[in-house]
């Protein structure tokens, strides 16, 4: 992160947002800190970051997201030359997905 960017209230909120829990905390949590608006912005941006990694097109993902062609660009942007943010956490969903469908097959074989 910009070090510029760096201070005390950024810390506790990020702090804040690590020591959740579960899905119900984050809901909880982001429904008192953002407007709905804002979570569903955040959202359709790293969904567009998730859909700009399968490789599928501008159109598709404004069509899928409603993101004007020019944000999708933005993210795009940050997953080519920004901080690594978008890359990590959707490595570690893609983790998860492929731990959960194994659980899942381990589970319908036992």
């Amino acid at each position: 992160m910009n070090e510029k960017m760096k201070d005390e209230k950024l810390d506790l909120l990020f702090q804040s947002i690590l020591s959740l829990a579960s899905i119900d905390e984050c809901y909880n949590f982001f429904e008192d800190l953002c407007t709905v608006p804002e979570l569903q912005e955040m959202s359709r941006r790293l969904y567009a970051a998730k859909l700009l990694s399968e490789n599928c097109i501008y159109n598709e993902i404004a069509e899928k997201t409603g993101l004007s062609t020019a944000t999708i660009s933005r993210v795009n942007r940050c997953l080519k030359y920004g901080a690594d943010g978008y890359a990590t956490i959707l490595a570690r969903l893609k983790v998860q997905a492929q731990t959960t469908d194994a659980e899942d097959t381990g589970a319908a074989q036992g």
